[in-house]
């Protein structure tokens, strides 16, 4: 398996791609223009794996899903966690396509993909559906909007909720291994033992 990284998006979004010798790959959310960098790598998604619907992450999920890729998530497609007209009327150029969920996760515990065994954690409190993809076999965290490098998910959009999110941190994340390397949505990637040492929005207590 090699990790590929797309950021794309005015939100400078990271999709993540977990691709396989033969050209086949899943993916890990869906900024904008990541179908195209799957071309141009000469790359087939079977999965589109969304921490959450909010629209930065899901911008090319139904150009993925056109092109066969099987999409997973929380909950069925909500309008109302994407926010489109919302971030229009604010000036912002975003857009994205409907698309329609084909496997609806919601508090499954696991995920199986041919060899690969993702542990499901239901993270809420940056948005309702949101959840983070574990590989204990990689040692991987792909944490969506949850927990970032430095820095933890905002809370202030609809259905965000402060007290929530931390708790969820320490609860779901931060009871993972320390060398649990974490790539978020936005930004570098960390580990969770650095996090809990270093994070000032969600200190370990």
């Amino acid at each position: 398996m090699k990790i590929l990284v797309h950021t794309g998006g005015v939100f400078q979004t990271n999709g993540y791609i977990l691709a396989e010798d033969n050209g086949t790959c899943i993916v890990i959310d869906a900024p904008a223009e990541i179908a195209d960098f799957l071309d141009q790598s000469s790359l087939r998604a079977t999965h589109l794996l969304l921490t959450h619907q909010h629209l930065d992450h899901i911008e090319d999920a139904a150009k993925l899903r056109t092109q066969g890729a099987k999409v997973v998530a929380f909950q069925n497609y909500a309008p109302e966690i994407i926010m489109e007209k919302r971030l229009q009327e604010m000036g912002l150029p975003v857009e994205a396509s409907p698309f329609e969920v084909d496997e609806v996760i919601g508090d499954s515990p696991t995920l199986i993909i041919g060899d690969y065994r993702f542990e499901i954690h239901h993270v809420p409190g940056h948005s309702p559906d949101s959840i983070s993809f574990h590989l204990s076999s990689e040692s991987l965290l792909f944490a969506g909007d949850s927990l970032f490098n430095g820095s933890i998910g905002r809370t202030d959009l609809p259905g965000g909720n402060h007290k929530q999110l931390l708790d969820s941190i320490r609860q779901k994340l931060y009871s993972l291994p320390d060398e649990t390397a974490v790539f978020p949505g936005h930004g570098p990637r960390t580990s969770i033992g650095e996090e809990k040492q270093t994070n000032p929005f969600c200190p370990n207590t």
